[in-house]
């Protein structure tokens, strides 16, 4: 990827953008990268987020492995600000929404009530992804493998290739940064400008290393990383954060 033209973000005043996010050009679509790890879609009134993996936790301790059970609790609550604050006309559910093809069984039925409460005024679309290839049971709301929203592809694992305009989750990305000599890993956004991948949106997901070599095939020019902060999202250039990396 050297030797090409870096994508550019630009912040707005904080007077006018006062939730913190990242806006930059996604396929010539405008596009905001929020704090929470949701993208914005504002011209369309579209809210996507990836990989919620709701009742991971009642999964690991089915296996024995005991988690706290609040796991679905804490990601329905930051979905639902999102959703407050935004007023979306479509809420897209980027795939592997639940961590496998029984959790829909395991849900509490308040939490259950809740995911169906998110499709009321709105449109409510569910792509399947590895994890949930089976959909969200009998709640309401699309299901679908991808779906072309303002000239964007969204769909759950990205092609293995660039993709002019794509949208896509299931990596889970994470940028490690290293400041006054220690070191953090931050969920991040990756983006060329020509295609997106979506940090996870789950209270339980791990991440990987924005840096590790299966990103590198995907983007037709150098990526920033944009990373999720507590009150805004931070690009950072990938030379400078792989520059251990060769």
């Amino acid at each position: 990827m050297s030797g090409q033209r870096a994508v550019k973000a630009r912040r707005l005043k904080p007077a006018d953008n006062p939730c913190g996010s990242l806006w930059l050009e996604v396929a010539g679509r405008e596009a905001g990268l929020r704090p929470s790890g949701a993208l914005w879609l504002e011209d369309v009134r579209t809210l996507v987020v990836s990989d919620l993996h709701f009742e991971k936790g009642s999964s690991y301790a089915a296996r024995g492995q005991l988690l706290p059970p609040f796991d679905t609790r804490e990601t329905l609550t930051r979905l639902e600000a999102e959703v407050q604050a935004l007023a979306p006309a479509t809420l897209v559910l980027l795939g592997d929404s639940f961590h496998d093809r029984r959790s829909v069984e395991r849900l509490d039925p308040a939490d259950a009530l809740r995911i169906a409460l998110l499709a009321n005024g709105r449109t409510l679309v569910w792509i399947v992804g590895n994890h949930d290839a089976d959909g969200p049971g009998g709640l309401p709301g699309e299901v679908t493998e991808e779906i072309e929203i303002g000239g964007l592809t969204l769909r759950h694992e990205p092609a293995p290739q660039p993709a002019y305009g794509e949208v896509s989750g299931h990596l889970h990305p994470c940028a490690k940064i290293v400041s006054r000599g220690r070191s953090v890993r931050k969920r991040c956004f990756l983006t060329d400008g020509e295609r997106l991948i979506m940090p996870a949106f789950g209270a339980y997901t791990g991440g990987l290393n924005a840096c590790d070599d299966a990103f590198r095939p995907l983007f037709a020019r150098p990526p920033i990383a944009a990373a999720l902060g507590d009150r805004r999202v931070h690009p950072l250039a990938y030379a400078a954060l792989c520059r251990d990396r060769g």
